[in-house]
């Protein structure tokens, strides 16, 4: 069994910065690909950032240059630094990792619950 928490959410003003954290824990072999999707109200979930295990990484041109997503693997923990957070950035945040548990010899992906960002204006 494998869980996903994330932490760090809130609400900030416009401008500002946050950290979400999400860290996995669980009957975990080996963590893969994590990343941050985010989903506005009435709107479709979206990738917003991306890892790999060597650290390469991915973003949606809405946040390139303003977020960075980065993991510690000894941790199971992926973070996402938002910085000049805008109006438009105010969603759920979740986070996904594709993990190899001991009893499943294939990855799987997991969700965590999501944390809800709020930018003022």
């Amino acid at each position: 069994q494998v869980q996903l928490v994330e932490s760090g959410g809130g609400l900030v003003q416009a401008g500002g910065p946050l950290r979400l954290s999400c860290a996995a824990s669980g009957s975990i072999f080996r963590t893969n690909r994590m990343a941050w999707y985010r989903q506005a109200p009435g709107k479709q979930r979206e990738l917003i950032a991306g890892i790999s295990r060597g650290d390469s990484t991915d973003y949606a041109d809405s946040v390139k240059g303003r977020f960075t997503i980065s993991r510690d693997n000894a941790k199971n923990t992926v973070y996402l630094q938002m910085n000049s957070l805008k109006p438009e950035d105010t969603a759920v945040y979740y986070c996904n990792a594709d993990i190899m548990t001991y009893s499943r010899s294939s990855l799987y992906a997991y969700w965590g619950q999501g944390t809800q960002v709020t930018v003022s204006s």
